[in-house]
């Protein structure tokens, strides 16, 4: 069962109500989350506002959008229906074996090599552990946490993350990666004006490596032509060929480089280097003993990750044609 449907044994109807809406922006969604109709929920939120003597939300012709007072009450809600959800797992026979789940959620990046390595050496040192792992997006690895709906969330930011705690977090450059035997592998750093002359093999313009390259392409005047392009960045991997070029964080291509199957070099710009990789909880929460451990071995995990080398390009005859450089757009 969703923890979060849980929340009417905490909370009075007009409450549960407007966290609704606050959640989803929306008094229809709302309505349909709750099971009711929206007449019933525009009365209830029309109600808190008459007994609080303040508007809660700012009606748009797209939505609802808290004010400041409904901001602070709805991040209130949030801790106390997420400590209380707690207090009532873990205080049942449900509740002690609920007690033992960890919930990690993370960006796809993370996915597909990294999250399960760290997961199972987890599992092989705390048998008793329940482990569950969401995949989304940036903003739905927020969302997760926000709603009690995920203990802890791994991604990349480039702003600061003001209403979740940050319990780790690392410089997190994006990286050019590519075959070792690339033309660009001899160097210790790239430049962006060396990188947009080969074809590039891109994430989607809603993913951080992408918009961080964009402004550094914009800065200097830079077009270019994506070869490969996906939303679902892994694909792009097993796609990559010399003399292509994949940009990608660290952590998701380690296993590849410690391989030997490709090299990964930073960026000399500034741009490429302001990604903070960051580990994220929901304010106020107290934390189980098992999402304790988590976050220490995850951490540990991250910065092992962190001391291993960039890989070694191998020497090649410079007339290769597969390794001779398109022409960017």
């Amino acid at each position: 069962m969703d923890r979060m449907a849980r929340a009417p044994q905490l909370l009075s109807i007009p409450m549960r109500h407007f966290l609704e809406v606050a959640q989803t922006g929306s008094v229809n969604q709302a309505a349909a989350r709750l099971h009711v109709a929206p007449s019933a929920v525009s009365r209830q939120i029309a109600r808190l506002e008459d007994e609080m003597g303040t508007p809660l939300f700012e009606r748009r012709t797209r939505g609802m959008a808290p004010t400041a007072a409904g901001e602070r009450l709805a991040a209130y809600l949030r801790h106390a229906v997420a400590d209380g959800l707690q207090a009532l797992e873990q205080a049942s026979a449900l509740g002690r074996v609920q007690a033992q789940r960890v919930c990690v959620a993370c960006t796809e990046g993370f996915a597909p090599q990294f999250m399960p390595g760290v997961m199972q050496s987890f599992r092989d040192a705390y048998g008793d552990a329940r482990l569950e792992l969401r995949v989304g997006s940036p903003d739905e690895v927020t969302r997760w946490l926000l709603r009690g709906e995920a203990d802890l969330g791994l991604k990349y930011s480039v702003a600061p993350e003001s209403e979740l705690h940050v319990e780790y977090e690392a410089p997190a450059p994006v990286y050019a990666v590519m075959a070792p035997e690339h033309p660009l592998a001899r160097h210790t750093a790239v430049e962006v004006a060396q990188v947009v002359a080969f074809p590039l093999y891109m994430g989607g313009r809603g993913m951080t490596t992408r918009q961080l390259f964009d402004q550094a392409c914009s800065l200097q005047g830079l077009r270019y032509a994506a070869a490969f392009e996906s939303n679902f960045s892994s694909v792009l991997l097993p796609l990559l060929r010399a003399p292509g070029i994949v940009l990608s964080g660290h952590l998701t291509v380690a296993h590849l480089i410690a391989e030997g199957t490709v090299v990964a070099r930073p960026f000399a710009e500034a741009p490429l280097q302001q990604r903070r990789l960051r580990l994220l909880s929901l304010p106020g929460r107290t934390p189980t003993e098992p999402v304790r451990a988590f976050a220490t071995h995850l951490v540990q995990a991250i910065q092992a990750v962190g001391r291993r080398k960039l890989g070694r390009a191998r020497r090649v005859a410079s007339a290769r044609v597969s390794t001779s450089p398109s022409r960017s757009g």
